[in-house]
């Protein structure tokens, strides 16, 4: 906790040990400078800006939170108000950079041609300024040539060196003036011809890649045409092998070596060991796993089983993207035949699909059998993401999505978008089979030029009603490849740490990256669950879009030492068990977006939702239709609505700040900002009143974003 000194913020702000110490601007530090040549950075156009008491302000931005003291409740206020300027024109000086076009050239020369103007105008206030201090040297000459008192004669003598001093220095403006603009021409000259030699080779690039994007399409048409080949080859749904395949001789290989688990597992002889069965209702085996799945998913109320196939609308992505290296994935204007027809609020909830890992969880009566479950269950929530390529709709600000499946599975879900720079989306689960979910997920996302890269910022929290057991993990960063040439796939890769914060159990998830030279299976996830002490009770192993089983240890030992020095564990293991399979998808999926039966169901129209819900949402409703050129028409309605909302909340913020009032800025409407007692992280939580809200069908209080 620091004191804060008086407000004087820019575009970013510097803080170190949680005492505001400087102020970052424009002229002599970039945003991209910041983050290396200052420790412990926030770049406001990504922070939350919250007050904890009358003196006290809490600077968050997803990934670590400053708390910060100022002298007075004047003074605190003073320094909000100035961090929410500053925050508005980091967002605004953020946004999209205009691509260079033609006409830059006729700008330099019109810069050049008013420059030229000025220099006119100054040389003649110089013309007249030299007639005119002509005609006043006459005049002084004639007043010192009078007879006059001494006196007099010597302030008019005085007076005359100050009229000639006055033209000198006036004939030295006008020349350096000259210089300048010479010297503008010079370089403006040099720049130009550095200018478009740039966008030549730039021209070229671009007509080189699209020609190699023509041969191999032929390529693959061909090869498909080829006898022979099996019919596999020319399915939709490719092996991990074939997709990655498609990259060119620039693909980010890794070494097996490097990803090699740091344990290895022994399967024990279970004559010589006693194995505890898993709680009733678990899956022991294949076929109890799909018959408990079967009898614990039995809708009570029938859904839909489809939507309008996906037209066959042809559009290059890289005549789109090439022009956004660099930039934000959710700044960057994209038409919906890019999307798919779902929110990223209803991908979030999609999470939820294997649901019945947590209901199982309850029943155990472990907390490392219970943290098997939790780990299967965020290893679950990334098998959809294995053929969805397609980019979700960016949510508006205030719109929010429901899921009540109280009666068929026993919980109901809410998210809303709280924040629309930085994107964040909170979500809350209750279930009446005990537990409680909930999360602030903030995506950022960077298109790097052959690969997209996709990171979620925020803490999962899962606590069970009847234990107490906290569970808190983080996602892993998902990369979109192929994106220049070549079939679209994705990988996952990170790790996942989940941690139990009331009886101190871990569990350590690995994603092991793609790599063309591993002998691994494609997709790999592996970890171990340990408790407290540190010793480990289960060794968990799969693919994050197949399968995820659990093998309990019996016994561990060391092995030998790799050729980096590290000695591996190893781990004398029962049989594994299955936790979590993947269901199939359903029939035509490939025409549906990939959709699974639960993702076919999200945006299916509803009755008594709040009328923010995405499934009233026009342009999202009109391409799931098949209607893409209205829905791209009614997209640009919807953000240009949400872009004057915001201008007129960026006005409210100057006038308040002229006037000296209190300017609160955007509240969510069904979550609140607060410190999370765990992490220390200031997240937005539920604080109730939607169902509530629904039950009355009493919405006055929603906002007009449709």
């Amino acid at each position: 906790m620091g004191l804060l000194p008086a407000p004087d913020v820019s575009v970013g702000l510097c803080c170190t040990g949680g005492c505001i110490g400087g102020v970052l601007r424009t002229g002599w530090v970039t945003q991209a400078e910041m983050a290396h040549t200052c420790r412990g950075t926030i770049n406001l156009s990504t922070a939350h800006i919250d007050t904890e008491d009358s003196c006290n302000i809490v600077l968050s931005n997803g990934g670590r939170t400053y708390h910060l003291k100022a002298n007075s409740e004047v003074e605190r206020q003073r320094w909000v108000t100035a961090l929410e300027l500053a925050k508005a024109k980091a967002i605004h000086d953020s946004g999209d950079e205009e691509p260079a076009s033609q006409s830059d050239k006729s700008e330099l020369h019109g810069t050049l041609k008013t420059l030229s103007s000025k220099l006119e105008d100054l040389s003649t206030c110089n013309d007249l300024i030299a007639k005119h201090g002509a005609a006043l040297q006459r005049s002084l000459s004639e007043l010192e040539n009078l007879k006059l008192p001494a006196e007099s004669g010597e302030k008019i003598k005085a007076v005359n060196e100050r009229a000639t001093l006055f033209r000198i220095t006036s004939n030295a403006m006008i020349n350096a003036c000259r210089d300048f603009l010479d010297l503008a021409e010079t370089h403006s000259r040099k720049w130009q011809r550095m200018l478009q030699y740039e966008r030549e080779q730039r021209i070229r690039l671009e007509e080189t890649i699209e020609q190699l994007a023509k041969q191999h399409n032929s390529l693959e048409r061909a090869c498909r045409g080829a006898p022979g080949l099996s019919s596999s080859s020319t399915g939709s749904v490719q092996s991990a092998k074939g997709e990655a395949s498609d990259e060119d001789e620039e693909t980010e290989y890794f070494d097996a070596m490097e990803d090699a688990p740091a344990f290895i597992t022994v399967t024990a002889d279970p004559k010589h060991h006693r194995y505890e069965p898993l709680p009733q209702g678990h899956a022991s085996n294949q076929s109890s796993y799909n018959e408990s799945t079967c009898k614990d998913l039995l809708p009570k109320k029938r859904r839909r089983t489809r939507i309008p196939d996906k037209p066959n609308y042809s559009l290059n992505l890289w005549s789109i993207m090439k022009n956004c290296i660099g930039k934000e994935l959710s700044k960057i204007p994209m038409p919906v035949n890019f999307n798919e027809p779902l929110s990223m609020l209803q991908r979030l909830t999609e999470d939820l699909e294997y649901h019945e890992l947590l209901d199982k969880a309850v029943k155990c009566e472990s907390s490392t059998e219970q943290m098997c479950f939790v780990a299967a269950f965020s290893v679950s929530s990334y098998s959809t993401t294995v053929h969805r390529t397609a980019k979700p709709f960016n949510p508006l600000l205030g719109e929010t999505y429901e899921l009540d499946r109280l009666e068929e599975f026993g919980f109901r879900s809410l998210c809303e978008q709280v924040s629309h720079h930085p994107p964040a989306a909170a979500h809350h689960v209750y279930s009446k089979r005990g537990w409680t979910l909930w999360q602030e997920i903030t995506i950022a996302s960077k298109f790097r030029g052959k690969y997209l890269s996709i990171m979620p910022l925020g803490a999962i929290h899962l606590e069970f009603h009847s234990s107490g057991n906290h569970y808190v993990w983080r996602k892993v960063t998902s990369t979109v490849h192929n994106i220049i040439v070549g079939k679209l796939w994705i990988d996952q890769s990170g790790e996942i740490e989940i941690v139990n914060h009331k009886s101190k159990d871990k569990c350590q998830l690995k994603f092991t990256p793609y790599s063309y030279f591993s002998r691994d299976v494609p997709r790999k996830v592996t970890g171990v669950v340990s408790d407290a002490d540190g010793k480990a009770h289960y060794v968990m192993s799969g693919t994050w879009d197949e399968k995820m089983e659990c093998s309990k240890i019996v016994q561990s030992s060391h092995g030998s030492t790799s050729t980096e020095g590290k000695q591996k564990t190893v781990y004398q293991t029962l049989s594994p068990k299955v936790l979590w399979k993947k269901y199939p998808l359903p029939e035509n999926a490939e025409n549906m977006y990939f959709f699974s039966d639960l993702a076919l169901t999200l945006n299916e129209p509803e009755e008594r939702v709040a009328p923010t819900d995405s499934r009233l949402r026009p342009d999202q409703r009109l391409m799931e239709s098949g209607r893409w050129d209205e829905a791209n028409v009614e997209k640009q309605r919807l953000e240009e609505k949400q872009r004057a909302v915001r201008r007129r909340r960026e006005a409210e913020a100057v006038e308040a700040l002229e006037e000296g009032k209190d300017y609160e800025g955007y509240i969510p409407l069904w979550f609140e900002r607060k410190v999370d007692a765990v992490t220390g992280e200031l997240i937005c939580v539920y604080k109730g009143g939607y169902w509530e809200a629904k039950d009355k069908q009493d919405w006055s209080m929603c906002p007009d974003i449709f």
